[in-house]
């Protein structure tokens, strides 16, 4: 089985569509289309976004296997719209200078203890 066959049986198992499929990733239909037909694989840049919204390991997608339990494990990485809130966060963090990055860091951990505590 080769990683278009993997996206086909996931994509189905989710009873998601090709239609579905493009929408969430951003890949043309007709280049999915074109992987089915063909049985050929997508570009490596595509890898990520596929996972992402397959939920599967890099691992499980390039070779059928993980070695985490499972293929709906926690992922260590993101895949995040640059346009979206969380991306625009980032992308400014990114130009920080480092005292400012561990500036916010340690606000960000405050934050996140005091919410653990009640104290909002």
């Amino acid at each position: 089985m080769n990683i278009s066959d993997r996206i086909f049986e996931k994509m189905s198992e989710m009873k998601m569509t090709q239609k579905e499929f493009s929408e969430k990733t951003g890949i043309l239909q007709s280049t999915i289309s074109e992987w089915k037909k063909r049985h050929t694989n997508p570009s490596a840049d595509k890898i990520m976004v596929i996972c992402s919204v397959l939920e599967v390991s890099p691992e499980w997608l390039l070779s059928g296997t993980d070695t985490k339990e499972g293929y709906r494990n926690r992922m260590d990485w993101f895949v995040i719209n640059r346009d979206s809130e969380i991306g625009q966060i980032i992308e400014a963090y990114s130009k920080m200078d480092p005292k400012l990055k561990q500036r916010l860091l340690g606000y960000l951990q405050a934050l996140s203890e005091s919410e653990k505590m009640g104290e909002k």
